[in-house]
């Protein structure tokens, strides 16, 4: 399952194709004799890794079971890294994206979200026996983030604040390489990746993290509602039937925490508060 590497580009320009072509001319097509074709950068573990038969982890195995749930023979995941991804989705090159991706505002404003089913927040990766206390810690040190994700529009509004210079990298290996060479002081990214990060290399640790009530999602093109709606019925099938809770601990070693958005089930279709969002009640039809 292999797929292409899609040239990156900046979200800001991609969210500038969207709002010049609308969704009026992108073909929403998903058919049901066909593969589901999805994006997501492959870097990010143990959410999606490369493995010796094609990708492997959390995600890969969620949005398998989803494909089978929305009457899809199969998955072919695409291989983008995620400063392409919005170009990958506005451009119909995938169906949706599947990639741990925050739920914003403004994310919002172009693009359509399930309802959220994954909580997060910052995670500061060290190297090992380097002490990191909060934010303040960060003071005329260097932060290495993944391009164009959550944790880079962080750093970004927050570098001033806090006296940090940013590093970009195109993927989050190399962000954590750069803290293992001293090139940077500490790699900023999502809670779990983090966590999953320091448990496989004794080079780093996790040396703060912040939980700030972020949740992940899938992003659709506006105007494919129906299909959004698909496949969040799909993911509240799998929060109920216990499937979402399973991959958690199998991939992340321990039970999601009570209430999380991994079990919790929301009213109507996409994220509550956020624009997308239908609040119309529905019933779950699950088989």
């Amino acid at each position: 399952m292999k797929g292409r590497t899609i040239r990156p580009i900046a979200l800001a320009t991609a969210l500038t194709v969207l709002g010049s072509s609308g969704p009026s001319a992108l073909a929403q097509d998903h058919p049901q004799d066909k593969p589901l074709v999805v994006g997501s950068d492959f870097g990010v573990a143990p959410w999606m890794v490369r493995g010796t038969n094609g990708p492997e982890g959390f995600g890969v195995d969620l949005i398998t079971a989803i494909s089978k749930k929305v009457g899809r023979p199969s998955v072919d995941i695409q291989d983008i890294n995620f400063s392409g991804l919005f170009a990958a989705l506005f451009a119909n090159r995938i169906e949706f994206t599947v990639n741990p991706l925050n739920i914003t505002q403004e994310r919002s404003e172009k693009m359509l979200y399930t309802e959220p089913f994954f909580a997060t927040g910052n995670g500061f990766i060290v190297a090992k026996g380097t002490k990191l206390d909060g934010f303040e810690g960060l003071k005329g040190k260097t932060v290495a983030v993944n391009r164009g994700t959550i944790s880079d529009t962080w750093a970004t509004q927050n570098a001033e604040k806090y006296g940090f210079e940013v590093q970009r990298y195109e993927t989050f290996p190399d962000s954590v390489q750069a803290v293992i060479t001293r090139r940077a002081f500490t790699a900023l990214n999502e809670i779990p990746t983090t966590v999953y990060a320091a448990s496989k290399n004794p080079a780093i640790e996790v040396g703060f993290k912040d939980f700030n009530g972020r949740n992940f999602g899938y992003a659709f093109r506006i105007g494919d509602e129906a299909y959004r709606d698909k496949v969040e019925a799909a993911i509240e099938c799998l929060k109920t039937d216990g499937t979402m809770a399973r991959l958690y601990e199998k991939w992340y070693g321990e039970k999601p925490a009570e209430g999380t958005s991994l079990t919790t089930v929301y009213v109507g279709y996409g994220a509550p508060g956020f624009k997308g969002h239908d609040e119309k009640p529905h019933d779950l039809s699950c088989n």
